[in-house]
């Protein structure tokens, strides 16, 4: 098989979550430990951060990835989803796993895949952490692909975990409350190894202080943290709470003998696009009309992005918008600007949302909206009918995002 036929089999052959939802959820660890052992155990033979939360994770371990390139580190970079290339989900010092890796990755192992029904993402965590071994790297930062306790990454021992934020998302798999999905993320932490905690919570603060007491692991609350304010060239407010957690990991890194000056923290924070490639988080896509998208996908994201995006400038606002078919809408709609034109889609995957549907709820919502027959249909007409002060954005799920791009 090419590239292109092994990708394609992974995507169509495996249950995976991004297009199927539930059903591809495990429910255990149990294939992720039998393919590790048949690996040979490739997570213990380099030092990693464990990154988990509801929100921020793609683009803390992105700053981390860029700040610990600028010190002269070899770093490793798992996250998921990717947004056009597969390869995008692995990465060492920006640069994407070779084709020909996963191809002889996939050809040595099919018969073992096929044998124990392994999921894509499992497959895809052992592929990872496979090449991270032989390419020794220094170190690596894996993001959490859903929850923490049962997700594919939780067989690593990190030098540090990390959990950005807690916010009502993936509810069917983790819970309906904010403690609840707390004590999922929670299961990141681990026996004597410190964890920061980016955003302190009400309903979670004492969820997380009790399991690390639990584990003997220290715990730090970035927010809470005397931190120098660094600037980062990833734009969004938002970014504000994902600098202070980076900021508080680098200095737990350099208590374990990791060389990180002020001028690596600042720089890293600075090159961030340039250093790891990382898309579609308050991503500017031309300037006139201004064109800005954000895989932003629950209410705790969007609420942020939605306050930024009624601050910009602007005669007219038009909305690109698709969503997942397990999006309660009911969460999310009552952040969306009243004063927009909605170009309504389905992101083009099996969980995708029809846009008729779509449809149907933003105009017993008196939004104005109407739908299209794809995300480029929808994109394309916003663009066409916007002037040169008007602004242009494209959101509700990185499926959508992925399309533009």
């Amino acid at each position: 098989m090419n590239y292109h036929d092994t990708v394609n089999w992974m995507f169509s052959q495996l249950p995976m979550y991004q297009n199927q939802g539930k059903s591809a959820y495990k429910v255990d660890l149990a294939n992720t430990l039998l393919l590790a052992n048949h690996l040979e155990n490739p997570e213990n033979k380099f030092k990693s951060i464990h990154v988990a939360g509801t929100n921020g994770k793609g683009s803390t371990s992105h700053m981390l990835a860029s700040v610990l390139q600028e010190a002269g580190y070899k770093v490793g970079l798992y996250t998921s989803p990717h947004l056009k290339d597969y390869r995008e989900r692995i990465k060492i010092n920006g640069k994407e796993i070779s084709k020909q890796f996963v191809i002889q990755f996939v050809k040595r192992n099919k018969s073992f895949f096929q044998l124990n029904a392994l999921s894509f993402f499992e497959m895809t965590v052992g592929l990872a952490f496979e090449y991270f071994a032989k390419q020794k790297v220094d170190i690596a930062i894996i993001e959490v692909g859903l929850g923490g306790r049962l997700d594919s990454t939780n067989i690593i021992t990190p030098e540090v975990s990390i959990i950005t934020n807690i916010g009502l998302d993936h509810t069917q798999f983790l819970g309906n409350t904010l403690q609840e999905i707390a004590k999922e993320k929670a299961g990141i932490i681990k026996s004597n190894i410190p964890v920061v905690i980016g955003e302190t919570q009400k309903e979670t603060e004492a969820v997380f202080l009790e399991v690390a007491q639990n584990n003997k692991a220290k715990i730090i609350f970035a927010d809470q943290s005397k931190i120098h304010a660094y600037k980062s060239d990833l734009k969004g407010k938002y970014q504000d709470k994902n600098i202070k957690t980076v900021t508080q990991v680098i200095k737990e890194i350099q208590l374990k003998g990791f060389n990180v000056s002020k001028e690596n923290i600042e720089k890293g924070l600075l090159n961030v696009v340039k250093n790891t490639g990382l898309l579609g988080r308050w991503q500017i896509l031309q300037k006139s009309p201004k064109v800005i998208c954000d895989t932003a996908h629950n209410r705790e994201g969007l609420k942020i992005v939605m306050s930024q995006l009624q601050n910009e400038i602007f005669d007219n606002l038009h909305i690109v918008f698709g969503v997942v078919n397990d999006k309660d809408l009911n969460t999310i709609i009552d952040l969306l600007p009243k004063n927009a034109n909605y170009y309504l889609c389905k992101p083009n995957i099996p969980r995708g949302l029809s846009e008729k549907k779509l449809e149907a709820c933003f105009k017993n919502k008196n939004l104005t909206c109407k739908s299209y027959n794809s995300v480029n249909e929808a994109y394309k007409t916003a663009i066409d009918k916007a002037k040169d002060k008007d602004v242009v954005y494209v959101g509700g799920s990185t499926f959508v995002v992925s399309e533009i791009i």
